[in-house]
């Protein structure tokens, strides 16, 4: 049977409206992801977090041991779930993520988090490389507007693309509820 488990991508407080770099609807994609974070759970399946610290005290934000870098309360890890120290877009590189994964018999991802235009975008396509099956819950994810050539992209539309381009080749993507039903189906 396929081990599986579910990878938490930056759910920190900087991304909040409170924080140095919110992002578009967060709170609800931080809402989502604590419903797939309690189905894991009580399933007893594997649940690994991963927070990004930039190395410099100049970054525009999770600046090291700063409280904007630490996991936000909706998304904190509990008991024995490992939390991946990461500096760079891709959750693989230079941390164990890969390691922690192998150690459980991982064969199946699950992702959530932020942003959906970079660190998500990274970490499914790195894991689908890897030969993991990945799966991504849409609506637990979130990012922001971004500029390019004059012209501000909508959030929105950031999001929808990201996520189009996953699907064509990386990975499922589903809601939290189509994700919910279905493993509620299977067991």
């Amino acid at each position: 049977m396929a081990k599986q488990a579910l990878i938490l991508i930056d759910i920190q407080n900087d991304y909040f409206p409170q924080g140095k770099w919110p992002l578009d609807g967060v709170e609800a994609a931080a809402d989502k992801a604590a419903q797939v974070l309690k189905a894991f759970r009580q399933a007893g399946d594997a649940v690994i977090h991963v927070r990004h610290e930039f190395t410099s005290d100049d970054a525009p934000f999770f600046t090291p041991g700063s409280e904007g870098a630490h996991l936000h309360p909706k998304a904190l890890n509990e008991g024995s779930e490992p939390v991946v120290l990461k500096h760079f877009v891709n959750a693989f590189r230079e941390t164990n993520l890969r390691t922690l994964l192998e150690q459980r018999a991982i064969t199946e991802l699950v992702v959530v988090g932020s942003m959906s235009h970079m660190c998500i975008d990274a970490v499914v396509r790195a894991a689908a490389d890897l030969g993991y099956k990945v799966t991504v819950i849409h609506d637990a994810c979130a990012t922001r507007d971004l500029e390019f050539n004059g012209k501000v992209i909508p959030a929105a539309q950031v999001h929808d693309a990201y996520m189009a381009s996953l699907e064509f080749a990386y990975a499922g993507v589903v809601s939290a509820d189509e994700y919910l039903k279905a493993q509620a189906a299977a067991a």
